[in-house]
């Protein structure tokens, strides 16, 4: 039923620490999981990798603000055959016992994400009000969460109610010899290179709270040596991958551009 939701080639991943036996442990019990860190520092690559590891499907869902129940549980809808129910993404994934993964779920509506609280304690339970239905989670279901607690605010943060219904692990970028191994391999690059993105990628997250919200995440480092590996230069693939998009103020992307130069 979800074989296209099955990951076949392991997914590239470096661990930072013990979160692989943790997560393990986790999934032995069940436990719903919670993962908590920057933007591009590797938790989506992380559960994708624990999917193929554990062989099983993983349906993710990425949350917006637009988001309601219905997107994840499922809605009526009417075709050829008069109206039928369609199982969304979170029914689906407890129907059928896959790892369901709510990426960056504080931009969904509270009201939304309270509807997994039924998912997350013994009861594994998933109530569909609308087709006067209750699915009980398949033994194979395993819900996770992502999000990024440096975008906290009074209006975007999880229900204590909700955080405490989950085991989390703390992501933060590689130290930088391991970020620079991983940015080797993803953009085939040669150690010197890959070590000079990094080296720009920690002068950009001294800016942290200095005008900048994020510094170059892993992921913009792998971007820029993707293009350094087609003959981009250094400092133009820096530009396109790493300071336009980082910020629109004019003297932060002087301060980013000093320090691109300075690594030259």
């Amino acid at each position: 039923m979800l074989d296209d939701y099955l990951i076949a080639d392991e997914p590239y991943y470096r661990p930072l620490g013990n979160e692989i036996a943790l997560f393990e442990a986790a999934y032995a019990h069940r436990l719903p999981v919670m993962l908590k860190g920057p933007t591009g520092c590797g938790k989506t690559r992380f559960v994708e990798h624990m999917a193929w590891r554990l062989k099983r499907p993983i349906v993710t869902v990425s949350c917006h603000e637009d988001m309601t129940a219905s997107d994840l549980v499922g809605r009526f809808l009417l075709d050829a055959n008069g109206t039928l129910w369609h199982d969304g993404p979170l029914t689906l994934a407890v129907r059928h016992g896959a790892i369901c993964y709510l990426d960056e779920i504080v931009e969904a509506r509270q009201d939304t994400t309270v509807i997994i609280h039924s998912l997350t304690d013994d009861r594994r339970i998933l109530p569909l009000e609308k087709k006067n239905e209750l699915v009980r989670a398949h033994a194979d279901f395993q819900l996770v969460i992502s999000y990024n607690p440096g975008y906290q605010s009074v209006l975007k943060d999880l229900k204590e109610s909700t955080k405490q219904r989950f085991v989390a692990l703390d992501f933060d970028y590689p130290a930088a010899e391991l970020e620079a191994k991983i940015v080797m391999h993803e953009a085939s690059l040669p150690p010197a290179p890959a070590k000079l993105l990094v080296t720009v990628a920690a002068k950009s997250r001294n800016l942290k709270g200095h005008g900048l919200e994020e510094g170059a995440s892993t992921r913009m480092l792998i971007n820029a040596g993707l293009l350094m590996s087609k003959g981009v230069s250094f400092a133009e693939a820096c530009q396109v991958a790493i300071v336009i998009p980082l910020t629109d103020d004019a003297d932060l992307r002087d301060a980013l551009r000093s320090a691109v130069a300075a690594c030259q």
